[in-house]
């Protein structure tokens, strides 16, 4: 039973972070991909962000997070996902976050981490090539 229809993203901004820009302009690219995007807004909590990724049956999750708190904020979306049995949803994420960090948070489950300079067609391959791709046969 394959899944159909255009790939759906939750790109979300959890935390404190006010800044909205660069998240709004990668919802715009993977839209303008032909996924489908559903767009939380700002200050949203990783509770929120899960909720709405299984409400809306999305097959991936971007998180942009600026504020500094994304090693506890990716830890806590992937704690939640893992708890409503919801693995399957990949989680990405870009904004700040310092080359240190990315290895630990990959080992922690996130399928991928974008920098700033960090090109929307970039991201745009990258969901089309990881998300909804068969985990082993």
């Amino acid at each position: 039973m394959g899944v159909t229809g255009p790939i759906r993203v939750v790109v979300a901004k959890p935390g404190l972070d006010g800044h909205d820009r660069g998240a709004k302009v990668i919802a715009r690219a993977l839209r303008d991909a032909g996924m489908e995007v559903i767009y939380t807004g700002l200050h949203q909590t990783p509770e929120q962000i899960v909720d709405t990724a299984i409400q809306e049956d999305a097959d991936a999750i971007g998180l942009s997070i600026l504020s500094g708190a994304h090693n506890t904020l990716f830890a806590r979306v992937l704690e939640l996902l893992k708890e409503r049995d919801a693995e399957d949803i990949k989680v990405f994420g870009g904004g700040i976050i310092p080359e240190d960090d990315i290895p630990p948070l990959k080992e922690k489950g996130v399928a991928a981490i974008f920098t700033p300079g960090a090109t929307t067609a970039s991201i745009v391959d990258w969901v089309n090539a990881h998300v909804r791709q068969p985990t082993g046969a």
